[in-house]
């Protein structure tokens, strides 16, 4: 670490890695692309002991759990594709002690992806996959 990098890191903090920059970015981006959906915005990054969840929104009278994507590439495969089952359960988890601390209003609710894709740093593409998937068992009837 140069002189330069320890002065930055000393009063300015350690800079955020590239990931997380790119994360805070795309949620965002995903939070201004709803609320020009008509969508009202309630809270980012809820945090319970089980997971996160990136944004709540409420679409009329539906409460919608929104988990962003954002990547710089689609080479390989879609950033929706990340949320796979152990991450769908921990959303599932989380937006139930969300609805706990609402003492478990009689609400419909939504599970939502919006992937945001990048281009030299900078948003290219936004798509919002509404309603993706359920609740996961256990927590579920049927």
């Amino acid at each position: 670490m140069n002189l330069l990098e320890k002065f930055k890191a000393k009063f300015f903090g350690k800079a955020k890695p590239e990931h997380l920059r790119r994360g805070e970015l795309g949620e965002r981006a995903a939070k201004k692309f709803l609320q020009a959906q008509g969508l009202k915005f309630l809270a980012a990054n809820f945090r319970s002991e089980r997971g996160e969840i990136d944004l709540i929104f409420r679409d009329g009278d539906c409460l919608v759990f929104i988990e962003v994507k954002t990547r710089s590439s689609e080479v390989w495969t879609r950033p929706a594709s990340a949320v796979d089952a152990r991450k769908r359960k921990l959303l599932s988890q989380t937006a139930l002690d969300y609805l706990k601390l609402l003492k478990y209003p009689k609400v419909k609710f939504r599970f939502d992806i919006v992937e945001v894709l990048l281009k030299d740093g900078q948003v290219s593409e936004i798509r919002h996959l509404p309603n993706t998937f359920s609740l996961s068992k256990p927590y579920r009837y049927g």
